[in-house]
């Protein structure tokens, strides 16, 4: 069995391939460390490019495009390897970039999953927004990052350097041990894309297992290389699995008070959208909504495996306060300024 398997999930990305793979593969040479691409039936130049210029790297070709979620489950199911790698075909690596990863992993049994460090390959001083230097998530849902609160991005002083606990690592450079990640039931293929990752993390915490990003290593993310993030889809996936990553994860004590909240923020945020000549993407959060209540009843089995299994029901990585009462009301526009201390939600 190979040790870890590095999978890029590719769909018409024959550009980010040229541009991205020579650097991979030039950066990646530690024994028993395999390279896979997983396409997603791509109508681009991306296989014959692969077929030519790499050969000897492995390629599974799928029918369809099965999304982030599916296509990767359907990828890792063929793959043999003790850690897995899930690398956007958008990232430029840099030297030993994997080395801290596996070592770290190999060094503390309890971890689960990590990250490198996601800087901005187009601002390369600053963090990337998916990722940054390690996910959290506060009590009604929303995500944020050291080095990234919404839209502002901080740039990177080496002030979140330290190896973290965090609660989510970006699905655009994940590393995971396989034995778990099909344990967990690996992605949510009825994601299709985006939230996928975090809901991942949240089975993780539940069930105790530590999440963790480790700076020293460090990759650059272009970002935005499938779904530009003005699309309405974009807009409709991000809203609508973030509300059904929220009804199989939180207890029942919370649930309902959370759902709440979510409603008047959610109107809020398609007003917002609207009076600010995003017509469509305000539209996507009202459909993003009744999509949810459809498709409910089709998660209940996965809603009571989840809390079936959870071993806890909060985490010091989960916060406690809003992060939109504090970016908006409070002008708190970084992480540092917002997580003073730690500050979990507790049921």
């Amino acid at each position: 069995m190979t040790h870890t398997a590095v999978v890029i999930l590719n769909w018409n990305g024959e550009a980010f391939l040229k541009q991205f793979l020579p650097v991979l593969v030039q950066n990646t040479l530690q024994p028993n460390v395999e390279i896979v691409i997983a396409d997603n039936a791509s109508t681009d130049g991306s296989l014959t490019y692969l077929n030519a210029a790499f050969p000897n790297i492995r390629t599974l070709v799928f029918d369809k495009n099965y999304g982030f979620a599916g296509g990767y489950n359907k990828a890792l199911a063929e793959i043999e390897a003790k850690y897995y790698v899930l690398l956007n075909s958008d990232i430029e690596v840099t030297p030993n970039w994997l080395q801290p990863l596996i070592e770290f992993m190999d060094s503390n049994l309890d971890v689960a999953a990590c990250q490198p460090k996601i800087k901005a390959y187009h601002n390369k001083t600053h963090f990337e927004h998916a990722g940054a230097s390690g996910g959290f998530i506060d009590y009604l849902g929303f995500p944020f990052c050291r080095g990234r609160v919404f839209g502002v991005v901080e740039a990177d002083k080496g002030q979140y350097d330290t190896i973290c606990d965090v609660f989510w690592a970006t699905g655009a450079c994940l590393m995971i041990r396989s034995e778990i990640f099909k344990k967990v039931g690996g992605f949510d293929d009825a994601f299709f894309a985006h939230m996928e990752e975090i809901d991942l993390c949240w089975r993780l915490n539940a069930r105790g297992y530590r999440i963790v990003c480790i700076p020293q290593s460090s990759v650059y993310h272009v970002g935005g290389g499938t779904l530009n993030v003005e699309s309405p889809f974009k807009t409709y996936l991000n809203f609508r699995n973030n509300l059904l990553m929220l009804y199989k994860n939180l207890p029942q004590s919370a649930l309902v008070n959370v759902l709440k909240w979510r409603r008047l923020l959610d109107y809020i945020a398609a007003v917002q959208l609207f009076i600010t000549g995003k017509p469509k993407n305000a539209a996507s959060v009202f459909k993003a909504r009744k999509d949810f209540k459809m498709m409910q009843a089709d998660f209940i089995e996965k809603r009571n495996e989840n809390i079936l299994y959870a071993t806890r029901t909060y985490c010091d990585e989960m916060l406690a306060k809003s992060i939109i009462f504090e970016y908006y009301f409070k002008n708190n526009r970084k992480y540092s300024s917002i997580v003073s201390q730690k500050s979990a939600i507790k049921q």
